[in-house]
């Protein structure tokens, strides 16, 4: 981390965490395909049907595709010869996203936390043009467990767990942000229902961007 980026850190500013796909980038349809191709060429099709691909997310997706006998190995070799050949161009960011993210960036930290890889996660923020919005992007080539990314970034950023908000869609997500000791908010637009959400018991449970502007006002009452 250089000088200048540990200067402008100071005790008012949050670490905001996002999840990528279902929070970001609405990418459910080509990360399901996706995944499907991946789990056939390795001779493991788990997924049957959409519920199949869902429940993946209850937890961590790599733990949970390991019990289910998937080689983590054999996957990420798999992902690594489709990844080339998806096409993005039909991803779209979730709308009213980008305003709120300018404007959390101008006093905070943005970190992108995500199980699927940084190829991906860059070509697709490049298609829809949020270049710039994000510090660093941790994905499953940097760990795969979403606790260890989480507090390693809390660790680098040098800002409290208790002013660090990992977003996420999943139940999955916020189980694994409660683990890493972090402020959780669940949000609607993404891949599992707001019932699924609540039973995880998020600290915060929104339905909108605009929400995340005024996190502190919800976390108070």
């Amino acid at each position: 981390m250089s000088e200048r980026t540990l200067e402008r850190l100071n005790a008012s500013q949050k670490l905001f965490l996002f999840d990528f796909d279902g929070v970001i980038a609405d990418s459910m349809e080509l990360y399901e395909e996706t995944t499907r191709r991946c789990f056939e060429t390795i001779g493991k099709p788990i997924t049957k049907n959409h519920e199949d691909f869902l429940d993946l997310f209850d937890e961590n997706f790599y733990e949970a595709i390991k019990q289910r006998g998937v080689s983590i190995e054999e996957f990420n070799n798999a992902v690594k010869m489709i990844v080339p050949t998806i096409d993005y161009s039909g991803v779209t960011a979730f709308e009213g996203l980008m305003p709120v993210l300018g404007e959390l960036k101008k006093k905070n930290v943005l970190i992108i936390i995500s199980s699927n890889n940084v190829h991906a996660i860059m070509a697709i923020l490049s298609l829809i043009k949020f270049n710039g919005c994000f510090d660093e992007i941790l994905g499953a080539d940097f760990r795969l467990s979403k606790v260890d990314k989480i507090i390693y970034a809390v660790e680098k950023w040098n800002i409290s767990y208790d002013r660090t908000f990992f977003v996420g869609d999943t139940a999955g997500d916020i189980k694994e942000a409660k683990e890493a000791g972090v402020k959780t908010v669940a949000v609607t637009w993404g891949w599992h229902t707001k019932e699924r959400l609540e039973k995880t018991k998020p600290d915060l449970l929104i339905d909108s961007p605009r929400e995340l502007l005024d996190i502190d006002v919800y976390m108070s009452e």
